[in-house]
């Protein structure tokens, strides 16, 4: 059975007052000392016992924490549980990469710095088709109600869509934000009959099949040498110290600025792409292994993960198709003749095919090839689909 609906994140900035916002970093790091002292149980319990405490046995004994520890009891069950549902799930997924042999990863302690949200995983009841307490607009949609910590005042900067299902207090540098997660109903897009084939880098950020070429902006090298003089300024000054924590939170504030700013060209351009082409093929690369390289940092800047996500997440909520192709030999393959080798890629720009003579540029060529690889249209010279060697 077809489903149609997509889950759709909605941001809000909130504006909590003094007391309020001292209640949600009380809420903070009280999530926080939970996690890490649930950590902490499983290790001890297996080096001494050889024995796996589960998440469900650690939530047992919230009852008996909140006894214990008064300042517990401040904070709203379901906050409460989250963080060892979110350590559940953390410990499964390191034990599905140890059983596919890949590098593990065993779940760390979080710092202050690492730990910048508390979830409720209810805001509604599907049975009576209303809000519970958690995240319900009150005041004529001026404010939330926040269990535990008030009313607080947020802007609804549009409206919100779909059934909400989990509501998420954010922490961005110095800023709150309510996210809601939805389940919102897809709104097909009319067709195009249009396919196209993306290839992705760092002089140009696309190239697609039908010859466009799209800007690559470079947020993080525009912002380097601010960030440089600040982080310097960081350097200079004594651990610990209020001036320290001051030059901290701006190499903080550029870097969010450098990350929305990234951010919103992703949505653009993906939103442009969704809405043009029926079919959208790219290279699924594996952009965790290829920032280990001496371009780390200008493909970290391009954001490849990021906007192929929100390609992806568009393409289903318009009920368009998002096609990852292999990547092999989509730049040294001719798409003329079909004939690859190395030679043929002449320089970063410069394609020409040692066979056939085809000179084209090497990104669009590459473009087609992604094209054809996605099965959109028939490959090789007049839809032969005719498979050919690699040198």
């Amino acid at each position: 059975m077809e489903n149609n609906t997509t889950i759709k994140t909605h941001k809000y900035r909130l504006y909590p007052t003094k007391p309020q916002e001292a209640a949600m970093f009380e809420t903070l790091r009280l999530t926080r000392t939970l996690y890490n002292a649930a950590l902490e149980q499983r290790i001890s319990a297996y080096k001494k016992q050889g024995k796996t405490v589960t998440g469900y046995d650690q939530q047992k004994e919230l009852t008996a924490l909140k006894e214990a520890c008064p300042e517990f009891a401040g904070v709203y069950s379901h906050v409460l549980q989250e963080p060892l549902e979110r350590l559940d799930k953390t410990y499964k997924s390191f034990f599905a990469r140890v059983k596919r042999g890949e590098k593990a990863g065993f779940p760390r302690f979080k710092p202050a710095g690492r730990w910048n949200s508390f979830k409720f995983k209810e805001v509604w009841d599907k049975k009576k088709g209303r809000w519970l307490s958690p995240g319900r607009p009150t005041d004529d949609g001026k404010r939330i109600n926040i269990p535990k910590i008030g009313s607080v005042k947020i802007k609804f900067h549009r409206p919100l869509e779909g059934t909400p299902k989990t509501l998420q207090i954010v922490l961005d540098v110095n800023e709150w934000y309510a996210v809601y997660t939805c389940e919102v109903a897809k709104n097909p897009l009319p067709a195009t009959g249009s396919s196209v084939g993306v290839d992705v880098g760092t002089t140009w950020f696309a190239i697609t099949s039908d010859g466009e070429f799209v800007e690559n902006p470079r947020h993080l090298k525009n912002g380097l040498r601010k960030l440089r003089v600040q982080q310097r300024t960081v350097t200079r000054r004594k651990k610990g110290s209020n001036r320290r924590r001051k030059a901290v939170k701006l190499v903080a504030k550029t870097h969010q600025k450098i990350r929305r700013q990234r951010l919103d060209f992703h949505h653009k351009t993906a939103r442009k792409m969704v809405n043009e082409h029926d079919v959208i093929a790219h290279e699924d690369l594996k952009v965790s292994n290829m920032v280990q390289s001496n371009l780390a940092r200008s493909i970290s800047d391009v954001g490849w993960s990021q906007f192929f996500t929100l390609l992806a997440m568009k393409a289903e909520s318009a009920a368009r198709r998002v096609v990852p192709v292999a990547p092999n030999y989509t730049s040294q393959r001719c798409h003329q003749c079909g004939h690859a080798c190395r030679e043929n890629r002449l320089s970063q720009a410069r394609f020409k095919c040692v066979s056939c003579g085809h000179e084209a540029n090497a990104d669009h060529n590459a473009a087609l090839n992604i094209l054809d690889k996605a099965g959109a249209r028939p490959s090789g010279v007049n839809g032969s689909g005719v498979s050919h060697a690699v040198v």
